[in-house]
């Protein structure tokens, strides 16, 4: 992997609310991962509704059909970046949604949002969700790449803003947009005559509920087949203290045999655990 200044690619999402890294990927990987969707996308229908786009087809369930969307989840880089925006306000991040989108010629522009909407409470300055937008074709102005808001993670909402300050993510094949919850975006008209087809992998706060219903989209007899390092983002990993158990253990026990009971443990951070020890020592001592 060529030497990346990923605190550079931070600063600049905290600062603009959105980043592009341009050509992170390419190659046979890329040409691979566009293979892999296209398969799908052929049968895959029109989505239905204005927002979604009727010119617009959209998929879920990635892990499942594409071997190398698996990779670009993990991706270091990628990873690094989410953990710096998010870490610090859970114990581990997760994976909200995959969703490949395909829009067609004559697609609208989308009406203007922010994808942490979904979580209809104060912030209070705290990122919920980062979204990762991978360009398996070129994204131009024409094509229907995504139009972004610079600084608007700052800003009220608003479901229309100054001409002259909406951005189009022009990019490469390749290349990777990356951009707050927080951040006004929206889809771009195809004024083409092609389709344009990009990867979105959203990451979110490891205590929220997923857009995306990842033990639906992969139970445990497809997620076992996961790398760990997905199967634990998915969600197969108990969000300490507490968050997540089957059985009172670590949900991933089901990727094997078990038994039909189980002991419940203490799944505390380790802070939560040494406090909890301290206070039973403490009792015992004054008993």
């Amino acid at each position: 992997m060529k030497n990346i200044n990923v605190e550079r690619y931070i600063d600049t999402l905290k600062k603009d609310g959105y980043v592009i890294i341009r050509n992170l990927i390419c190659g046979e990987n890329l040409k691979a991962l566009g293979q892999e969707l296209e398969t799908y996308f052929q049968k895959t229908p029109q989505s239905e509704g204005v927002f979604w786009g009727n010119n617009t087809k959209r998929m879920g369930r990635i892990f499942s059909k594409s071997i190398q969307s698996r990779h670009l989840a993990t991706h270091p880089v990628i990873l690094e970046i989410m953990n710096a925006i998010l870490g610090p306000y859970c114990e581990r991040i997760q994976i909200n949604l995959t969703q490949a989108i395909q829009i067609a010629p004559g697609e609208y522009e989308q009406t203007l949002h922010r994808d942490d909407e979904l979580f209809p409470f104060p912030k209070a300055g705290a990122e919920f969700m980062v979204n990762a937008m991978w360009a398996i074709d070129d994204f131009t102005e024409e094509n229907g790449g995504t139009i972004v808001w610079p600084g608007s993670h700052h800003l009220e909402t608003s479901r229309q803003a100054p001409e002259n300050e909406l951005v189009p993510a022009i990019m490469k094949s390749g290349s990777v947009l990356i951009w707050l919850g927080s951040t006004q975006h929206a889809g771009g008209a195809n004024k083409t005559s092609v389709s344009r087809t990009g990867l979105t992998i959203s990451y979110c706060l490891g205590w929220l509920r997923q857009a995306e219903n990842q033990y639906l989209a992969y139970p445990p007899e497809v997620a076992k087949n996961f790398p760990e390092q997905l199967q634990d983002l998915i969600g197969y990993k108990v969000h300490r203290p507490n968050l997540g158990w089957y059985e009172g253990q670590e949900p991933d026990l089901l990727f094997h045999d078990r038994p039909d009971t189980l002991a419940a443990m203490d799944l505390f951070t380790p802070e939560l655990d040494a406090l909890a020890q301290e206070v039973v020592r403490a009792r015992i001592a004054a008993a």
